[in-house]
């Protein structure tokens, strides 16, 4: 199986244009083969806390219409946003869609980077599913720093482990190199990082999405300033 990870510019808080970049990513993806497209973290409203904070109209369900051309797109589609919760607080969720456009699963990050205690409610759940005949395994961003929670999904017999992420310049460059090739390697599964490129929040993102191999190895590495898809063959 084929698998793409997915990077761009997030517009700010601005769902409809996040979702046509998607969509043409998605597009791209499935012309070089793939069945499976991986996006960054917040990828539908980019990470603007306030912004989602403030403004309940900008999160969203796996029902949600706004999503209907991604969901359409004929490629299985992984992406994180702003979901409500049965509390007041919302949750960082990743949907997976089918090439069907039916929800496979959904994961809520479960570990929240600092500020994000503040706006998010942590998931309670691991995310699995399988697509393709292959089992896959979910986390978003900083839960990949907890060896507690990602070695959960190759004891559960996951062969690829899928990352939503947001890592910047500076520091997340180094975050980045150290912590995504030691899960291939640590736990002899493929690993996919999709990662935001250019400004994101408070930050900028440093892109280099990429693809590993079980042990370590670099497969697929995008660049650090180009709207892009990388793929690479898993399993």
């Amino acid at each position: 199986m084929k698998i793409a990870a997915g990077q761009f510019t997030c517009v700010p808080a601005d769902v409809a244009a996040n979702v046509r970049q998607m969509s043409v990513l998605a597009g791209q993806a499935r012309a070089q083969g793939a069945e499976l497209v991986v996006f960054p973290e917040l990828a539908l409203t980019g990470y603007e806390l306030e912004a989602v904070l403030a403004d309940p109209g900008l999160w969203a369900t796996a029902e949600d219409p706004r999503l209907d051309v991604i969901r359409k797109s004929g490629i299985a589609t992984v992406v994180n946003c702003v979901a409500p919760t049965d509390g007041p607080r919302p949750a960082m969720e990743t949907l997976v869609f089918g090439t069907d456009g039916e929800l496979l699963t959904s994961y809520r990050k479960q570990h929240l980077f600092k500020h994000e205690q503040a706006v998010f409610a942590a998931g309670q759940h691991d995310g699995r599913f399988e697509f393709g005949g292959v089992r896959f395994a979910l986390a978003t961003c900083y839960d990949n720093h907890f060896p507690d929670l990602t070695v959960h999904g190759a004891t559960d017999g996951c062969q690829v482990h899928l990352a939503s992420s947001l890592y910047g310049t500076g520091a997340g460059v180094d975050e980045l190199a150290a912590i995504y090739p030691g899960i291939a390697k640590d736990l002899n599964m493929y690993v996919v990082l999709a990662n935001h490129v250019g400004p994101a929040g408070p930050w900028t993102g440093c892109g280099r999405s990429s693809l590993w191999a079980p042990g370590g190895a670099l497969i697929a590495e995008a660049d650090t300033e180009t709207a892009m898809v990388v793929t690479a063959d898993v399993g």
